[in-house]
């Protein structure tokens, strides 16, 4: 297995395009920091529009191509991928880890285990693009076929770098699309190494990607006269522009962004199993940086007092620390602006002389690492800025409910509408809360992570279509041709 600190300097200042690691146009780098060293580990290059065109030529001069080539052999190529992955599953999580503080063992591993299921999943449906026959006219002969978009721009951020990059290309890939990605700043050097070891299976220019922001290098990409569908992940913020940029060519996106998820314990729930599962629903392991994590838990007044006691009981037993070390449960926020966002809030909070603040656990001595404790808030009402805005770090707000009616509203006052959950032994009761909640993704008596085959999206501020099933990769990356044939 690679050093992580010396891969990490053999692929800086470089971008894949045209099936090979290369250097930028560009004079200008962004410098890569580890958040658990706080020191420079390696840079990237800040991506201008003669990158991105040259990634997106690449891309386009080999998409009939790809598109016309068998099926069978396409899916075959994507079970390499997903393999080879595998195969570097070390490295990579070691790479990831050092690179964006994710633990090794309870994130970055676990991450890695996700990719393959995903390539695989996709290279099952290669044949299943299929088209439909058409009652019309004895003498006419109608019927549809499914036909790749062209060259797809891809956008992903840094929680989960290398599950976005499998969930947009191979999708994409698998309908016979070619893909530039943009990665995050934060999580470039993975998924560089990533498209490298993917670019060794795959033939040249099907997969490029390059680096940089998203003002320059993202919007680069979105407005290229080229680009023929973007898909995007990331901030609602940066959402909107990249729909309003692509509404100007009128080409179709795909957009998951924000959440700030609801999760509702009933009187009947089973309390320690919810507890375990709020934890790890809360992702804070990834230090509660997700957009799905139940950030906003509804616990039964009943429930209340044990459920928190209960979280801060397991949450007590976890190892905050290097992510690097197979020890370690917890590793650090991303970047010192994210840090400081999530104390920003924090600070809200301390602030607020009506809230309790619940700070678990202990931070590594000896560190200058962007470690953040596990938060629980309570006390708090759902109108609360806390509840409202999307934070991305360990604070989770815990409310108190009566009402089934009012608690269901509570959960829905928002602008988002990823995910949500329900923890109930009266299944009818918690059926009733699956049909009222307004969210793409609500699950019961569990909240897992994310799947292939399981459609991922959600409603209002929280996106635009869906991603990760059979339906969604024939929606977002074909487009139907009609044709009808006189036999007469």
């Amino acid at each position: 297995m690679s050093d992580p600190f010396i891969l990490a300097r053999q692929l800086s200042n470089l971008i894949f395009v045209d099936g090979e690691l290369r250097p930028s146009t560009s004079s200008e780098s962004i410098p890569v920091i580890s958040p658990y060293s706080l020191e420079q580990i390696g840079s990237i290059p800040l991506c201008n529009e003669i990158d991105v065109h040259h990634a997106v030529q690449s891309a386009k001069k080999v998409q009939a191509t790809w598109a016309q080539e068998n099926p069978q052999r396409r899916s075959y190529l994507l079970r390499k991928c997903g393999e080879s992955i595998t195969a570097h599953a070390q490295e990579l999580a070691h790479l990831m880890s050092l690179e964006t503080g994710k633990a090794l063992k309870t994130e970055s591993l676990v991450e890695l285990s996700v990719v393959e299921d995903t390539f695989q999943y996709y290279a099952g449906l290669t044949l299943e693009l299929k088209g439909e026959t058409i009652p019309y006219d004895p003498n006419i002969l109608a019927f549809t076929i499914r036909e790749p978009l062209g060259v797809i721009g891809a956008i992903i951020p840094w929680n989960v770098p290398l599950m976005l990059l499998a969930m947009k290309v191979a999708p994409a890939l698998a309908a016979g699309n070619t893909v530039v990605l943009k990665a995050s700043p934060e999580a470039s050097l993975t998924v560089l190494r990533a498209a490298q070891l993917l670019g060794a299976i795959l033939p040249k220019g099907v997969l490029n990607v390059i680096t940089g922001d998203g003002l320059l290098t993202g919007d680069a990409l979105v407005r290229h006269p080229d680009i023929a569908k973007v898909t995007f992940t990331g901030s609602v913020e940066s959402g909107r522009k990249v729909n309003v940029n692509a509404a100007e060519k009128i080409i179709p996106v795909t957009l998951e962004l924000g959440g700030k998820s609801p999760l509702i314990i009933y009187p009947d729930a089973d309390i320690d199993r919810a507890a375990q599962d709020v934890v790890t629903g809360m992702r804070f392991t990834r230090q509660g940086q997700s957009c799905s994590a139940s950030s906003r838990v509804f616990v039964h007044a009943t429930l209340h007092d044990v459920f928190i006691q209960r979280v801060k009981q397991l949450l007590e037993k976890m190892v905050i620390g290097d992510p690097l070390d197979p020890h370690t449960d917890i590793g650090t926020l991303i970047s010192k602006r994210q840090f400081d966002k999530v104390q920003s809030f924090l600070a809200l909070a301390k602030a607020d002389s009506g809230l309790h603040i619940h700070e678990v656990g202990n931070l590594p001595k000896n560190t200058r690492g962007l470690f953040h404790l596990p938060t629980l808030i309570s006390g708090i009402t759902n109108e609360h800025v806390l509840c409202q805005q999307e934070i991305f770090g360990p604070i989770m707000c815990v409310l108190s409910w009566d009402n089934e009616q009012g608690v269901i509203e509570q959960a829905n006052a928002t602008d988002y509408g990823l995910a949500a959950g329900v923890w109930a032994k009266d299944i009818a009761k918690a059926l009733q809360a699956v049909k009222s909640l307004n969210a793409g993704f609500v699950q019961v008596n569990q909240y897992m992570v994310f799947r292939p085959s399981l459609a991922f999206g959600g409603f209002k501020h929280s996106g635009l279509g869906k991603e990760a099933s059979k339906n969604t990769m024939i929606e977002h990356f074909t487009k139907e041709k009609l044709v009808l044939i006189n036999c007469a």
